[in-house]
């Protein structure tokens, strides 16, 4: 009798969704009674639909657990959307050969209300049924029947849920273990040491590698047992590093000395980030250690090096000077130019000394600003300087510079300085001179403005000092000059990319 248009082609696998094997339908019991009771019926069911067969979930007032679905009144009242009655089995035709009808129970009268589910498939139906024929339900009683209806369809799908919720919780479980375990065999193919720890910093993992570095047994340096395994010299900037990681989540960077499992302590770079969730909350930290002692050693013998060739350097510098010095003595007529072109070579040497110092004796003390514009003008400006430091006056940013940008800068503020002295504002015992360094858009700007000089006149051809300022401002530094013969005294512009002050670019 059963029609199974509409119905899924695997209704078990449908079914399956809801857990109906798992039992616990004390709900359902009492759910079926009050129908019956509602609707005055000896017989009350909630019948699930499968391929062959209804079973019945709950049941009232009959002894059998299941039928065959050919008999199945359910698996036509499934199929619409309100209540399917049947005033007397024996009078209809679909039913009046039914087993059911002829036989045990003796159906005469059956309404049904569809139980649908979620995702609009059809599942069974709750009914009840009399041995007696009638007209129908009454108002209440069709109303109840519906609502109970949709009773039993919450108490399955919050079994689906529940089973869903469950299935799923097993599946993460199951893909969180097959990470952790891709995650430790990746870790253990690596060259690195690798370690994670919990949100709160306790280390609970570390690859093969860190245990056949450190030789240390498995597990021994679990916790806060770690930072032993640091040069004791490195210790406490290793725990304020990583606490200050814990407390604001910024990544973690440091070189320290590890004990090496020969007993001796090997320089090694520690890195680790956190690992957020959706939230932003850390769920976890991932952390390498690298052995770097090598490269240390060799960085360390580079600059041993460099230092040397600093050294020498400057010493050419010195002799340079010191031959020009003699060639001046011993012909006074080249006085002038000799003792100009050994003041450039000392502003090259002093340059170079400011950024690749050739010992620490001759780096610029902390507070000298080593590194930085100012820094090198503060040397360049020495000899120009009263008591109080008035005559020539920095403002405004003070950039980065490097060993490329060092020379074309002391060169040119050489010349500007050299000049002023002879000519212009130094020249005059009130005069002064005002450098303001500023950013404008991706450039470095430089205002030079001399005051309390004589006069300015425009040069009417362009000198050596002039062409060498040009070739360092816009050869070698590949920015741009202006300038502007004023009254009161020169005032010149200089705009140099940032990029060609330092290559980090960066300014203050």
């Amino acid at each position: 009798m059963a029609d199974g248009r509409g119905l899924a082609t695997d209704r078990a696998a449908l079914l399956a969704l809801y857990d109906l094997d798992a039992g616990g339908f004390r709900t359902l019991d009492d759910i079926t009674a009050f129908a019956a009771t509602l609707c005055d019926a000896p017989i009350a069911l909630i019948s699930i639909v499968e391929d062959v067969r209804q079973r019945f979930l709950a049941r009232v007032g009959l002894d059998a657990e299941e039928t065959p679905r050919d008999v199945s009144f359910c698996a036509l009242a499934m199929l619409g959307e309100a209540l399917f009655v049947v005033p007397d089995a024996t009078c209809d035709p679909r039913f009046a050969d039914n087993a059911l009808v002829t036989g045990p129970p003796h159906i005469r009268f059956y309404a049904g209300a569809p139980l649908i589910g979620g995702d609009g498939e059809p599942l069974g139906a709750l009914c009840v049924i009399d041995t007696a024929p009638r007209a129908d339900l009454t108002p209440l009683q069709r109303q109840g029947l519906t609502l109970l209806a949709r009773q039993v369809m919450m108490e399955l799908e919050g079994r689906r849920r529940d089973r869903d919720m469950i299935v799923q919780q097993r599946l993460d479980a199951a893909a969180v273990a097959d990470s952790d375990r891709m995650f430790r065999t990746l870790a253990d193919t690596m060259p690195q040491m690798v370690w994670s720890t919990l949100p709160d910093g306790y280390h609970d993992y570390y690859n093969a590698r860190w245990y056949e570095y450190t030789g240390v047994p498995v597990g021994s340096t679990d916790g806060e047992a770690w930072n032993g395994m640091f040069h004791p010299d490195d210790q406490t900037l290793a725990w304020e590093k990583w606490r200050k990681s814990l407390a604001t989540g910024v990544p973690y960077e440091i070189e320290y000395r590890l004990r090496h499992h020969s007993g001796q302590y090997r320089w090694t770079l520690g890195r680790a980030l956190p690992i957020r969730d959706a939230r932003g909350q850390i769920m976890r930290w991932i952390g390498t250690c690298t052995d770097i002692h090598e490269q240390k050693l060799m960085m360390e013998e580079r600059e041993m090096i460099a230092h040397e060739l600093s050294h020498r350097i400057k010493n050419i510098f010195s002799v340079i000077a010191g031959l020009i010095g003699l060639s001046a003595r011993q012909n006074p007529a080249i006085r002038d130019v000799a003792d100009d072109l050994r003041d450039r070579i000392l502003a090259l040497g002093r340059a170079h000394d400011f950024v690749r110092p050739h010992s620490a004796d001759s780096a610029p003390r902390i507070g000298q600003g080593q590194g930085r514009l100012w820094g090198i003008l503060d040397q360049i400006f020495a000899p120009y300087r009263n008591g109080d430091g008035s005559r020539i006056l920095l403002s405004g940013n003070d950039p980065f510079i490097d060993d490329r940008s060092a020379t074309p800068l002391a060169l040119l503020f050489h010349e500007l300085a050299t000049n002023a002295a002879k000519y212009g504002a130094l020249s005059a015992a009130n005069g002064r001179v005002h450098l303001h360094v500023s950013r404008e858009g991706d450039d470095v700007r430089l205002d030079w403005r001399e005051e309390g000089g004589p006069a300015t006149v425009p040069a009417t051809a362009e000198g050596f000092g002039s062409r060498l300022m040009t070739l360092s401002v816009e050869r070698q530094l590949g920015g741009r000059l202006q300038r502007d013969w004023r009254a009161e005294g020169l005032c010149l512009s200089l705009w140099i990319p940032s990029r060609s002050m330092s290559r980090a670019a960066g300014t203050a």
